[in-house]
């Protein structure tokens, strides 16, 4: 059976500056929850709240072995601004990162 998610929710996670930048510190590897946190200066919860969606569907890959760990599935994250189905949606999501940044 095919894992069901939502694109665009998905994409909105990713695209949210915050969670960004939280997704950016998982492409050099596995992070504590806690470390997250402080680099974005938010509580650990918030953390978690925010990549809640992503861990529900296996974007995210969370450890709870002792401290929480946190770890990016690349490939399932990049299958999504890959993907051509979703090319639309990703270029929606960059020009409202844009319009964050801005």
């Amino acid at each position: 059976m095919a894992e069901t998610f939502d694109r665009e929710k998905v994409v909105d996670c990713m695209f949210d500056p915050i969670t960004s930048s939280i997704l950016a510190e998982l492409e050099d590897g596995e992070k504590t929850s806690s470390f997250l946190a402080k680099q974005a200066s938010i509580p650990e919860s918030e953390v978690l709240e925010r990549l809640s969606y992503l861990i529900e569907h296996g974007f995210i890959l969370k450890n709870t072995d002792g401290e929480i760990t946190l770890s990016a599935n690349s490939d399932k994250l990049s299958s999504i601004v890959e993907s051509s189905d979703n090319f639309d949606q990703t270029i929606s999501g960059l020009e409202k990162m844009d319009s964050y940044l801005n």
